[in-house]
């Protein structure tokens, strides 16, 4: 018996009022449990709609179950192990723009919508050239928005009431600015009504925000465990940490109609979020992207085994303690604490994150999450810092595909993949090839905004550690270092 309306006896139908772009497992965890909270201790009375934001994805499972899933929210809480669980009603309905794009535009019409919220990782906020109005969808997150929004416009002739509060939850700096900007380009290259713009900068609000909770998503390895405990079978469960935090640069009408503080989840409404911003990006979200390769290649599977590894733990608190926490403006002690917070999350008893999971679209996210921590820390000490870069080396070791004898899953962009692919073709055996293979990836500006390479010394540092661990494999490699 699977999970659905039929099992599901607490099932309540309201009104659609979010637009969320992404159904996997962290919005369903972070965004989807707090207005399930919010419908339970106030009057919110809402429902999602989650659109699938590539051609492929989970909706259909997601509409097998009517929408619903199961949370477990699992880890220490006070110093103690604590888990729950809980049947999440808030999901309405999926939908697949790539298959019912007619549906999707509809939702626009829908008077009581009211939010849009989305998380299509690192890469999803990006201007794509070759999008067009017509486009049944349009290929990128901000042109189907776009789309979206002046279908709303027209649907309600400008009404300033009907107007949207658009919450992306990417982690990129500035989210919510830089989708607007997007959204505005589109606009004036489409050739939009003037009103259009007029009505998108009166009736809508768009707000940088900044997340932080640990998903490792669909727990496989205990899911005949849970099936028994339920007593059906749920396809979509998803698991977290207790830990939550959602930072929202938000107007004054956004706090009044959504009171998440009010109800004790840690909402954080602010006039700037930057300082909460770098200090989770380059330490905890930091932390994870340089783990990933050194530990994946040492042959450890998880984030708690990586963390307490005799090895891997030393580096990674090395790298988080001696190479990251210096080159941030926060006082020490308050940056220390975050810290050893951070690696206590790691830490988790219950918690399986598997290192493959966090290893989506790596390259994105070490220019986003580790870059600036190298950057600034060659500014502020004119070295480089060892264990960064020893990570950079790792990571364009992983996207070699190879753990010893088996296949690593790489996914990330298709242009990435054929670059690394590229440049490891020019691998000969020799430390010579292995400088060519570094030089090519730290060339790539598209992905790291500037040519590496022009960074005195971190060439030669990589290619050092290349070459390190190219010949003598990760776990004697990170014994330099």
């Amino acid at each position: 018996m699977q999970l659905s309306k039929k099992v599901f006896s607490g099932y309540v139908e309201r009104p659609e009022k979010v637009l969320q772009f992404g159904e996997g497992n962290f919005l369903r965890c972070f965004v989807d449990w707090m207005f399930f909270e919010l419908n339970k201790k106030t009057d919110f009375n809402g429902s999602v709609i989650a659109v699938q934001p590539i051609d492929k994805g989970m909706v259909d499972m997601l509409n097998e179950q009517d929408g619903l899933y199961t949370l477990y929210l699992r880890g220490l809480k006070n110093g103690k192990p604590e888990s729950y669980h809980e049947t999440i009603d808030v999901i309405s309905r999926g939908i697949n723009p790539y298959t019912d794009f007619a549906a999707f535009l509809k939702t626009a019409e829908l008077p009581e919508m009211r939010y849009v919220i989305s998380n299509t990782t690192e890469a999803g906020i990006a201007y794509d050239e070759n999008d067009e109005p017509t486009a049944t969808p349009p290929n990128s997150y901000p042109a189907k928005l776009a789309v979206w929004l002046n279908h709303r416009y027209e649907t309600f002739s400008g009404d300033q009431a009907k107007g949207m509060h658009i919450i992306p939850c990417e982690l990129i700096e500035n989210n919510a600015d830089n989708l607007k900007r997007i959204i505005l380009q589109l606009a004036q290259k489409w050739g939009f009504d003037a009103g259009f713009t007029t009505w998108l900068n009166s009736a809508c609000t768009f707000s940088n925000t900044l997340v932080d909770r640990i998903v490792p998503g669909y727990p496989r390895e205990r899911i005949a465990e849970i099936t028994a405990e339920l007593g059906y079978e749920d396809k979509q469960v998803v698991e977290g940490e207790h830990f939550h935090l959602w930072v929202i640069e938000a107007p004054e009408s956004l706090q009044k109609e959504l009171p998440f503080p009010s109800i004790g989840l840690d909402v954080k409404y602010v006039k700037d979020l930057s300082p909460y911003r770098t200090r989770k990006v380059r330490i905890l979200n930091g932390a994870h992207t340089t783990l990933v390769p050194v530990a994946y290649l040492y042959g450890i599977d998880t984030v708690r085994e990586a963390v307490e590894h005799p090895v891997v733990g030393k580096f990674i608190k090395e790298a988080i303690y001696d190479e990251i926490i210096p080159t941030l403006d926060l006082p020490k002690e308050e940056l220390e604490k975050f810290a050893g917070e951070v690696i206590d999350r790691f830490r988790n008893p219950y918690i399986k994150h598997l290192l493959m999971s966090i290893s989506l679209n790596s390259f994105p996210k070490f220019e986003t999450r580790v870059l600036p921590s190298i950057t600034e820390y060659i500014k502020r000490t004119g070295n480089i810092p060892q264990k960064l870069a020893f990570s950079l080396a790792a990571t364009i070791t992983f996207y070699k595909g190879k753990r010893g004898e088996e296949e690593i899953a790489l996914n990330d962009d298709a242009a990435i993949l054929i670059l690394l692919k590229d440049a490891w073709a020019k691998y000969d055996g020799s430390d010579e090839s292995l400088e060519t293979v570094v030089t090519e990836v730290l060339a790539y500006e598209k992905n790291w905004k500037l040519n590496l390479n022009t960074i005195p010394g971190l060439t030669h540092a990589v290619t050092k550690h290349l070459v390190n661990i190219t010949k003598n494999g990760m776990q004697k490699a990170i014994e330099a270092v």
